[in-house]
């Protein structure tokens, strides 16, 4: 008496199957606002990227917004060039920077940064932006910098949060840094950038540290820079391992 069910049975073995099989084999896509995480702390990234080329677009909005550049070129120039020579003649004097540095300013806008630098004696400085500001900056990508290995003394930035591959970021700065080179970021922490950040680092500074891969920790301290409120100093290993 059975039998008429049976086909009724099968169908929901069957389902009950491929409702298993679905269950164990899916897997959550990741969302936009990933975490990449590094022992306790991690970097946000930002949702709204639609592709590289749409992130690329909105970075240039503001490096050529042309009330922004005026503004940075005039007004803002001297107030931020001294600031800078401030941070500079600090690490300066902590033999970190030294006037025979080869020196790199990562996404340097107009140039203040390269003017500071120059103006306590490292003639040796460049900056670099996806919008060149001749004859202090010249254009390029931090995400795959212009340059050959091991080609600078120094490197400093203070767009971090700007990277929308925060890994690769870090990759250029150590490629492109000599071993025992120095790199400086300024950063915020526990907190959100400004519109055009791309990352965020929430849970603290060692979400950060973690993408360096072949550099070791000089110091970490508070500041007072546009915004950002911690300088992270890290120096090149001399060995690949």
């Amino acid at each position: 008496m059975f039998i008429p069910h049976k086909p009724f049975v099968v169908l929901l073995l069957l389902s009950l199957l491929l409702l298993l099989h679905l269950f164990f084999s899916s897997t959550p896509s990741s969302p936009r606002t990933t975490t990449v995480a590094t022992s306790t702390a991690a970097i946000r990234m930002r949702p709204g990227f639609r592709s590289y080329d749409d992130y690329i677009k909105r970075q240039l909005n503001k490096t050529l917004d042309p009330r922004l550049r005026r503004l940075w070129a005039t007004r803002d120039w001297d107030r931020k060039v001294r600031v800078f020579a401030r941070f500079f003649a600090d690490l300066a004097a902590e033999g970190l920077v030294s006037n025979a540095s080869a020196a790199l300013c990562v996404g340097a806008r107009m140039g203040q940064e390269v003017a500071a630098l120059r103006g306590i004696g490292v003639v040796g400085a460049v900056g670099m932006d996806l919008a060149p500001a001749p004859p202090l900056v010249v254009a390029g990508d931090f995400h795959a910098q212009p340059f050959t290995d091991d080609s600078f003394d120094f490197e400093f930035s203070n767009v971090f949060d700007h990277a929308l591959y925060p890994e690769r970021f870090a990759t250029e700065v150590e490629r492109t840094l000599r071993p025992g080179g120095v790199a400086v970021l300024h950063v915020a922490v526990h907190r959100r950038g400004d519109k055009y950040s791309a990352n965020d680092l929430l849970g603290g500074v060692n979400g950060l540290l973690g993408l360096f891969k072949r550099s070791d920790l000089v110091r970490v301290r508070k500041i007072d820079g546009f915004g950002l409120d911690t300088e992270v100093v890290l120096r090149k290993k001399n060995s690949h391992k």
